[in-house]
């Protein structure tokens, strides 16, 4: 884990240590590890400690929420991964095609391994180190394919190359790369396509004078992306407000599952300049209650506020936030913030409601983490984010939900259209500066035409002027 949280990690373990010895001396850690010695001793086959253990922790963890978790292996892995938005590996986003078995890339990681050796979007892996992946399940190849940084791994890959008119593809002959694995970062901020040089053309195409900036996840690069991307905007917006062209932002926060508090916060410290952010409660001291139902004097738990900062990037400029189902904890967390400050417009449908925060613990010996919740969302207005159990559509009071007139929700068909049509524009162009692969001529469509949230948010922001 990077150097960020350590000393709260450190201060973690030794609660998490002191708490323990509290339950050894209250003796249900000497139960547990009298009932693992009998199973050891008498059982009538041997069982691996491990499994036993592995176990425990899923029974354990099933009376608790579904976001607290033990996390070991490869799980622990990818979140790691995910959160400090690297890894070891060769820099590739592989699919399985239906048309065949094989594994096939999506897009390289711009400056990875595989887009220095030449490796390009739908290019087919046929072997990883001398084995097949006619077979393999897609979490193997990507198993195989990361690893320690300096290691070597091998790679039989066939370019699909255009067979007819009709634009039917087949392989071209099979050659061999040999790749060294390195640290590959991950990007967490998108723009509306890739150029030629596989940077990010942040301005939507048919719309010179609005900017779209895409956060897939909240890491712990995520701001350092936005600023520059924030940057590169400014620029270009001012280059239209000189042509009297009104200048618009739209950040898109659909499919995005959350991520770093941390990283959220300064995102939303980017386009504030003053006032709460958000606030976390964790669990009240004691089971006194005030008399609205909450806790209230030195029962109440305290709340962690954090603030933005002073200066704020793009403040003349109007913005929307996009959200959908699939908008969660960190990223309703950044949509609560600019909604409630009035800073932006929430154009789309409902937020998922995953209102809380888990606290990442390490085990002392290093075999696994604790994935914790410890605590709550609040909005700045206080208003709570997290959707319980018994909660449903009808009530009000969970989730982010679009501003009035700006709710829309896309069909089926739609979302389809559009994951397609994203997924060819986002697609880095191989290295050298190739043409990256062309759109059939029916997705060929600027933004507007395909994304109907981003044009009902484009048109809400300039009718509100």
């Amino acid at each position: 884990m990077p150097k960020r949280n350590l000393f709260v990690l450190l201060l973690m373990i030794v609660t998490a240590v002191v708490a323990w010895m509290a339950r050894d001396r209250a003796g249900h850690g000497r139960r547990f590890a009298e009932v693992l010695g009998a199973i050891d001793r008498a059982y009538l086959e041997p069982v691996d400690q491990q499994s036993l253990f592995d176990a425990a922790m899923e029974g354990v963890f099933s009376r608790l929420d579904e976001h607290s978790a033990f996390v070991a292996g490869d799980r622990r892995d990818e979140l790691e991964s995910l959160l400090d938005q690297e890894f070891g590996g060769i820099g590739v986003e592989l699919t399985r095609a239906e048309s065949h078995r094989g594994i096939t890339v999506v897009s390289p990681v711009l400056g990875s391994p595989a887009w220095h050796a030449g490796i390009a979007a739908g290019d087919r892996i046929l072997a990883i180190d001398g084995m097949s992946t006619l077979q393999m399940p897609l979490v193997e190849a990507f198993r195989r394919l990361r690893g320690k940084p300096g290691a070597p791994v091998l790679l039989s890959v066939a370019s699909r190359r255009t067979a007819s008119a009709e634009d039917e593809a087949v392989d071209g002959p099979a050659r061999d790369i040999t790749l060294v694995r390195e640290v590959v970062k991950t990007e967490s901020v998108l723009g509306d396509r890739r150029r030629q040089d596989g940077s990010w053309e942040w301005m939507i195409e048919g719309e010179p004078a609005a900017a779209i900036v895409r956060i897939t996840s909240f890491g712990e690069r995520t701001a350092d992306e936005l600023n520059r991307a924030v940057e590169a905007i400014t620029s270009r917006l001012a280059d239209a407000k000189q042509q009297d062209s009104s200048g618009v932002l739209i950040l898109d926060l659909r499919g995005n599952a959350g991520g770093l508090l941390s990283a959220a916060v300064d995102v939303c410290d980017v386009f504030l300049d003053d006032g709460v952010i958000v606030s976390t409660k964790g669990r009240a001291v004691g089971g006194r209650s005030g008399g609205d139902g909450g806790p209230s004097g030195d029962d109440a738990a305290a709340l962690d506020v954090r603030r933005a900062t002073r200066g704020a990037a793009l403040g003349d400029i109007p913005m929307a936030v996009l959200v959908d189902g699939l908008t969660a904890s960190a990223a309703e967390v950044v949509a609560a913030c600019l909604q409630d400050h009035g800073r932006a417009i929430v154009v789309g449908n409902r937020s998922f409601g995953k209102g809380t925060v888990q606290s990442i613990m390490p085990l002392s010996d290093g075999s696994g983490l604790l994935k914790l919740t410890t605590s709550e969302y609040l909005r700045p207005s206080r208003m709570n984010i997290h959707r319980r159990s018994d909660d449903d559509e009808s009530d009000a009071d969970w989730g982010v939900s679009p501003d009035r007139g700006c709710e829309l929700t896309p069909t089926g068909r739609q979302i389809e259209a559009l994951q397609a049509w994203r997924r060819i524009r986002d697609v880095v162009p191989p290295k050298g500066g190739m043409a990256a692969p062309t759109q059939p001529e029916s997705q060929a469509s600027q933004p507007r035409r395909v994304d109907p949230v981003l044009a009902k948010a484009v048109d809400a922001i300039r009718d509100r002027d």
